[in-house]
């Protein structure tokens, strides 16, 4: 398979179907207006000399031409390297240095950034940049080649590796996890399964696509399905649902909180949806409650990494029988079972498979080719986290007699106080509770008696004014004396990563 065909498919059965819109501007393509996008940029970068295996540097907003590159890359044998606009200059010159690109090509919004990295890089000989307030030169690039795809003289696709993309640093370095057609391939199996598409399906595109949800609308294009292009704000995320009659989309906790939060939130018609799937972190059953009675569609929970795609799901029977019927209701808190062409396993630090009674904790071990290839450039930190097969997460969860898992933490955000294992998702959803809270993230900090203490970042809802006792009340009530936040702090919005993750080390380095 070759994951760059895709556009060529539906411009062969439905040439005058709107493959593209894209909110920012307005623009739209048809599929067949996107394929000769898509081979007119397979042939510039062929007539400069880019050979197979050779990285393309993407700089760039959500866009059609953005989501073009991508295809075009994996048309002609070359690997995509999209790089997270929201870095500073000194972090996208360290994945500058990391993936080597032959090439960049840049979004004109972004030209602050871009020229504070080119004046700080000269590893990068070609620059082109395209948009509305861009210099041309991208689109002077592309717009002599041909609109029939010249020839290869070797096969494309399967294992042969198609992007690289970084992962949100929650723990620290920024790693570039290097994906095939393969693997992609297989991840868009797993969402096909669980999200059940169907080819009537309009997909709006939350995330950013330097991050893994561009699988996701790669996926709905693979079934000829329209896809709407955002960079996310609330309010206008509930105004394309309407316009666009969007039927799915994916959204972390975060985004559907604001969603939820938007004034006059009844008066938008969303009848047209269908799913949502959520993810980028666990969300509070309270919330899920919310969101099942504010939206007129079912959920689904995908759990996954940059690594590895999305691995695990909590279906939509599991959302409405818990909430619904109040049949197993604790599985709300679960991040489901393992996916279509995925198998999980959770461990010990030996290796050993934990007895599955719901309370030992082990570590999440993945086997599947869904899977990235390994870390571009770094065989060190792959041979540690790909092991005889098994991808190591470095999430830490329990699992039940059927095999539905319950991350507990991550590894490393463990807090041990007084010699007890205290997880901070247990902690978060606790505090949850409490009505007033929109977000809350939990650490260990220092404490000479103990060894580590609780904090609680806490941001309010609007209209709410909660203080420090209110959340130590509401997390007494359902935690153990020892596991209760010993200070609370609110803040205005927590730190989060590109994928919606809450960046806790950044809580850290502020103390």
């Amino acid at each position: 398979m070759n994951i760059g065909l895709i556009p060529q498919k539906w411009a062969r059965l439905t040439p005058t179907k709107t493959a593209i819109t894209d909110a920012e501007n307005g623009n739209q393509v048809t599929f067949a207006e996107l394929e000769e996008l898509v081979v007119k940029i397979g042939n510039a970068f062929i007539s400069i000399g880019l050979n197979k295996g050779d990285r393309v540097g993407i700089l760039s907003k959500n866009s059609i031409e953005h989501l073009a590159l991508f295809y075009a890359c994996g048309r002609t044998g070359l690997v995509a390297q999209p790089m997270n606009w929201r870095l500073s200059a000194s972090e996208i010159i360290k994945i500058i240095e990391n993936g080597k690109p032959k090439v960049m090509i840049t979004d004109s919004a972004l030209s602050n950034l871009v020229s504070q990295v080119q004046s700080r890089s000269d590893s990068v000989s070609l620059w082109y940049e395209y948009g509305d307030t861009g210099n041309g030169s991208f689109e002077s690039f592309i717009e002599p080649q041909r609109t029939e795809q010249l020839q290869l003289s070797t096969y494309v696709g399967g294992v042969d590796p198609f992007f690289i993309l970084y992962t949100g640093g929650t723990t620290g370095e920024s790693k570039g996890a290097l994906h095939s057609h393969e693997s992609v391939w297989y991840g868009m199996q797993n969402q096909t399964v669980a999200e059940r598409v169907v080819p009537s399906d309009v997909y709006m595109l939350t995330g950013q696509m330097f991050h893994i949800p561009v699988v996701l609308a790669m996926n709905y294009h693979a079934h000829g399905c329209p896809l709407v292009l955002m960079n996310f704000e609330a309010s206008l995320a509930m105004e394309l649902i309407e316009e666009q009659k969007v039927s799915a989309f994916l959204g972390v906790t975060t985004m559907l909180n604001w969603m939820m939060a938007v004034p006059n939130f009844q008066k938008y018609d969303l009848k047209s949806l269908r799913n949502i799937q959520y993810g980028g972190g666990p969300m509070p059953s309270r919330v899920i409650r919310e969101a099942l009675d504010s939206f007129p569609c079912s959920l689904i929970q995908g759990y996954g990494q940059t690594e590895g795609t999305t691995m695990t799901f909590l279906n939509q029977e599991d959302h409405y029988q818990a909430i619904r019927e109040d049949f197993r209701p604790e599985r709300l808190r679960s991040c489901g079972r393992e996916g279509f062409v995925t198998t999980v396993r959770i461990v010990d630090t030996s290796g050993k498979v934990v007895p599955q009674d719901n309370e030992t904790p082990g570590e999440i071990i993945i086997k599947s080719k869904a899977n990235m290839l390994g870390y571009f450039g770094r065989p060190d930190l792959t041979s540690k986290t790909i092991q005889d097969g098994w991808m190591w997460t470095g999430d830490i969860a329990t699992w039940d007699s059927e095999g539905y898992c319950y991350i507990v933490d991550r590894a490393k955000d463990m807090i041990i106080s007084g010699g007890e294992n205290i997880y901070s998702i247990q902690v978060e959803e606790a505090i949850a509770k409490n009505e007033g809270v929109l977000e809350v993230a939990v650490i260990g900090v220092p404490d000479d008696e103990w060894g580590e203490s609780v904090k609680a970042f806490v941001v309010s809802k609007p209209g709410f004014s909660l203080t420090s006792e209110d959340i130590v009340a509401t997390a007494s009530k359902n935690l153990a004396s020892y596991q209760k936040p010993k200070f609370v702090e609110f803040v205005s919005e927590l730190p989060k990563a590109p994928t919606g993750k809450i960046l806790k080390r950044n809580l850290r380095n502020q103390l």
